[in-house]
């Protein structure tokens, strides 16, 4: 069940990140996911295992990670 579950959530992140090229922080992630902070890296585990997902600074010190797709 919990596999069922990471899995829809890395779908759910996965759209988020197909629609925005230039990817995104983690704030704009669950901002526009409307995930918690548990649920969005359950999904982030999930994508990067699957090597779905790239990971760069961003540059901010608040939210230094920029999450791109492959």
């Amino acid at each position: 069940m919990l596999q069922t579950k990471a899995g829809t959530i890395a779908g759910t992140i996965y759209e988020t990140l197909s629609a925005n090229a230039d990817g995104l922080t983690f704030k704009a992630i669950k901002k526009a996911t409307k995930l918690t902070e548990k649920d969005f890296l359950l999904g982030l585990g999930w994508l990067l295992r699957e090597d779905k997902v790239s990971v760069a600074e961003s540059g901010e010190e608040k939210d230094p990670y920029l999450y791109k797709l492959k």
